[in-house]
């Protein structure tokens, strides 16, 4: 009976979100701004970033931080510099 509860713990999905950090809202908020200075929807970013729009929206909210490949096609799609995705985001 143990290995039926400790399956069924480990294949349910988490019920919460993860927790916002301040990196996380700042790094959105810098989405915001760059997808805003080249009149982008997020829409239009998510499709040319090859991402979801729900994955864009959750990264600007703060949810998220993509990974590495993300930031990447984030960063050619915005034209912008490694600084400017990740101004305000030093370290703690």
């Amino acid at each position: 009976m143990l290995w039926k509860t400790a399956l069924r713990d480990a294949l349910l999905m988490p019920t919460r979100k993860p927790k916002k950090c301040p990196h996380r809202l700042r790094f959105g908020k810098n989405i915001v701004t760059l997808r805003s200075r080249r009149n982008l929807t997020q829409e239009k970013l998510a499709e040319k970033a090859v991402v979801s729009a729900r994955y864009v929206q959750s990264i600007e909210a703060g949810e998220y931080l993509p990974s590495l490949p993300t930031l990447a096609r984030l960063k050619s799609v915005l034209r912008c510099s490694w600084s400017e995705l990740f101004d305000g985001c030093d370290k703690v």
